[in-house]
């Protein structure tokens, strides 16, 4: 995958696919309007966005996007994730910038055509090392942090050996959620 390069060794990686139903122009929409305060991230939104829905159609408004672009993280966000890259009905790539430099996170959405009338949408994720000393600025200053922060934080003070599997796990069932939701979406579109 193309954004493996922009973090050659990661302290984690996770991919998750699913196929869907539907060509990727079909899928394509649903991706590019992904964020925080855009269109949401199909998972769980008590969690991830701020307690709003996620669009159950596509939002023409959202549809343009260019590299250097946010797809707010969390309500509130300026600065991650931020298109780093992408190739029209075949890669999305958004990252988490350092404060130093490089990425935080780099998380690719790649669509494979099957056939016509299937795609199979595959994700992956990556962080960096330096991951959990640099996200201590990513607080939504407003209404102060909502659950994720607040697990990102807790995260951030327990030995890795036991970080790591509690977010993969939490990471696997977020993600596996989105999938899920972008595939109904898709599928159940009239557009």
């Amino acid at each position: 995958m193309y954004a493996d390069e922009l973090i050659p060794e990661p302290m984690a990686s996770i991919t998750h696919a699913i196929t869907i139903g539907a060509p990727p122009a079909k899928v394509w929409p649903w991706l590019l309007q992904m964020g925080a305060g855009r269109a949401g991230w199909y998972s769980w939104d008590s969690i991830d966005n701020g307690g709003v829905k996620s669009a159950r159609s596509i939002l023409a408004g959202l549809q343009n996007v260019e590299p250097g672009q946010v797809f707010p993280a969390i309500p509130g966000a300026e600065d991650a994730f931020v298109l780093q890259g992408l190739a029209p009905n075949k890669r999305l790539i958004l990252c988490v910038p350092s404060s130093a430099k490089g990425f935080l996170v780099s998380w690719e959405f790649a669509l494979e055509s099957l056939d016509d009338n299937k795609t199979r949408l595959i994700v992956r994720g990556r962080i960096a090392e330096s991951w959990l000393a640099d996200i201590g600025g990513q607080v939504n200053a407003e209404s102060g942090p909502i659950l994720i922060e607040r697990v990102y934080g807790a995260l951030a003070i327990i030995p890795q050996w036991i970080m790591l599997p509690i977010a993969w796990f939490g990471h696997r069932i977020m993600e596996a959620r989105m999938l899920r939701n972008i595939k109904r979406r898709v599928e159940s579109s009239d557009q």
